[in-house]
């Protein structure tokens, strides 16, 4: 229960006893005791003479005894004359009180129980304004201003985006130092927009600007303007925009910009949509006829592609900061400020981990040292090793071990078969990535995994690579018709993946017979689902013929080079075979001594020479339960 609760209980009960109280005092006739008579004992008290005096209000009767200092109560029907006869009769006083209450008591009744209410009305919503709530605040902002004592995040805490720190930390330079740039006529910038796929860091960023800025920093969310009531989006925007030029200098950092910042006229509903009518506010508080000097707009999204052009022009989003996924360098470098707190033995190498993890985002990688961790503590460890970075990177990328699912004998022959076939093709074939690691292990949605470790990021690729890879994706199935004479589904995946980075080869590439074309055209698709991307034929009946030939053609290349390299080494695949039915997992170096026709070393636990610690199950990670019908082909994407 949070103190705002606590204090309108708190009041509520207090009010209840002063109201309890003067009920109480209005309805008290004195300090002595009273007695509750009946109407009959009264009349005989009145015939005995004992009675001394009375008192009628209404059809109320008080009076006293003679003999007793106690007061007497009763109550009489309306108009019963006989009690006054009979009361004058023993010579009883009696005194009539007016009926007719005053104006004031009569309005402090009337009025009490409506002021009662209104002050718990207005005490209600004083608490819940004053605790952030703001229920009845529509128009007002939800802006969160960051507090100087809140732990300040800075640039030393992001790595990996080296390019966009230098684009903020100019920003913040100009609210320092705003002289030096006005002096030679440069004026600071309305806005900047983080672009970046998911996980990046930009909140990061805009979070480590406002540690580095010592300037007033609003937060708030895109999905904070808009609510049920009309014009509450725009007066929110009104709002957050006056509160950034009263504490000017200032940064309002706005997340997920797209939730407001749609492309207009997508859907029904035209200029009237309340999104729309929100957006219009937000172009006219940042480049209108008012200026908004010292206030800087930092935004954040990752689909630049919905906004409205309107909002991206010059003027209003001056920059646009591209926050990509890091390199091999800023992984390493992510790795390490993830690290600093996690206590690591002296095998971990983090260029390793960093050239093994390429497309991860510093999400990612945040969550893969995350789960090191946790395997460590798992095995009660005093400091995590490179082989519990190894079994976090693998679950990260391909799922946890299946360890509930039994693969029988013949399965784990087709997986094992099927894995030695993709491990051989990739060995012996030029323009390929190396190997890391071969596993028939299920995980995820893959029955077996064979693991590539890239040298460096590729950011274009050659038409050989690309060949390489479609061999190395018929491996797999070339394997089950020579050495197993016969074809399992465990490769559709791989049929998947080998057609569709053909028809990309055909279609995109412009790497056939087809000429540097492209076939098919880009448009937008349904505006109810934010303009996204569809594919429209562009291209005869003919022209589609030929590009199904020439799919068929690269696919068909890439199967007969499988084909002939696993056909002249089935000495290899059969031992290669063997050890991974044996060992379940095999690394670089083991399945090099395989080709090379050595003997491998005696099989040893990948912790042989880390202590578990007590009650460490070392046997329980390395040895699971294998299970898994034949489905789907796990393997690292082309590029």
């Amino acid at each position: 229960m949070n103190s705002t609760v606590k204090q309108l209980l708190l009041w509520v009960s207090l009010l209840a006893c002063l109201f309890i109280l003067w009920n109480y005092v209005a309805k008290t006739t004195g300090g002595g005791k009273e007695e509750q008579v009946s109407l009959s004992q009264l009349q005989n008290d009145a015939d005995a003479g004992k009675i001394q005096d009375v008192t009628v209000n209404g059809n109320e009767v008080t009076g006293h005894y003679k003999d007793k200092k106690e007061t007497f109560h009763t109550i009489i029907p309306s108009n019963y004359p006989d009690l006054y006869k009979n009361l004058r009769e023993h010579g009883v006083g009696i005194t009539i009180k007016d009926q007719t209450p005053s104006f004031w008591v009569n309005a402090l009744v009337s009025l009490a129980p409506v002021a009662l209410l209104l002050g718990l009305f207005l005490f209600m919503m004083r608490q819940m304004q004053s605790g952030g709530n703001k229920a009845m605040s529509f128009g007002k902002s939800r802006a969160r201003l960051l507090s100087m004592q809140q732990k300040k995040i800075t640039f030393k805490d992001v790595a990996g985006v080296d390019e966009a720190k230098e684009e903020l930390k100019e920003i913040i330079e100009f609210l320092r130092e705003s002289q030096k740039f006005q002096k030679l006529g440069g004026r600071i910038p309305k806005g900047v927009l983080l672009v970046g796929p998911p996980g990046t860091g930009k909140t990061l960023l805009a979070r480590a600007v406002a540690g580095e800025a010592n300037v007033p920093f609003f937060s708030i969310s895109g999905s904070d303007f808009v609510e049920m009531f009309v014009g509450v989006g725009a007066s929110r925007v009104r709002d957050l925009f006056e509160q950034g030029k009263k504490n000017a200098p200032c940064i309002i950092f706005i997340d997920e910009i797209d939730a407001v910042g749609r492309h207009r006229g997508a859907g029904l509903g035209g200029g009237h949509d309340e999104r729309e009518q929100t957006l219009n506010q937000l172009l006219v508080e940042m480049d209108g006829f008012e200026a908004n000097d010292g206030v800087i707009l930092v935004a954040a999204t990752n689909r630049p592609d919905v906004l409205d052009p309107a909002l991206l022009r010059p003027g209003r989003f001056d920059r646009r900061v591209i926050v990509d996924r890091p390199d091999i360098k800023g992984r390493e470098e992510v790795l390490r400020v993830h690290s600093k707190k996690v206590p690591m033995s002296e095998d971990v190498n983090l260029n390793v981990l960093a050239r093994g993890t390429p497309g991860f985002s510093g999400a990612d990688l945040a969550n893969m040292v995350n789960e090191a961790a946790l395997t460590a503590a798992r095995f009660n460890r005093k400091a995590v090793h490179m082989f519990d970075f190894e079994t976090a990177k693998d679950k990260v990328m391909m799922g946890a071990e299946r360890k509930s699912m039994l693969l029988s004998d013949e399965e784990k022959k087709v997986t094992a078969y099927h894995e030695a076939g993709h491990v051989l093709v990739a060995a012996l074939r030029n323009h390929s990535d190396p190997l890391h690691k071969v596993t028939i292990i299920p995980r995820g949605m893959a029955l077996g995994v064979t693991m590539h470790l890239p040298e460096e990021d590729k950011h274009t690729v050659t038409k050989d690579y690309l060949e390489t890879q479609l061999a190395v994706f018929m491996g797999g199935r070339c394997a089950e018709e020579i050495f197993l004479k016969q074809m399992t589904t465990g490769a559709g995946n791989d049929i998947q993946r080998s057609t569709a980075l053909a028809r990309a080869m055909v279609c995109e590439y412009g790497m056939s017979r087809m000429g540097p074309l492209t076939f098919g055209k880009k448009e937008g698709g349904e505006v109810f689902l934010g303009r996204e991307i569809g594919q429209a034929r562009d291209f005869s009946d003919d022209t589609a013929k030929q590009i199904d030939e020439e799919v068929r053609n690269f696919v068909d290349a890439g199967y007969q080079s499988a084909y002939s390299i696993l056909d002249g080494n089935h000495d290899i695949m059969h031992r290669m075979s063997a050890a991974l039915l044996e060992r379940e997992t095999l690394d670089a170096a083991e399945i090099k001594l395989i080709i090379e026709g050595k003997e491998l070393p005696e099989a040893r636990s990948p912790l042989s020479a880390v202590d578990p610690g007590p009650g460490g199950d070392v046997q329980k990670v390395l040895k699971p339960e294998n299970g898994r019908k034949p489905g789907f082909e796990g393997q690292p994407s082309p590029a």
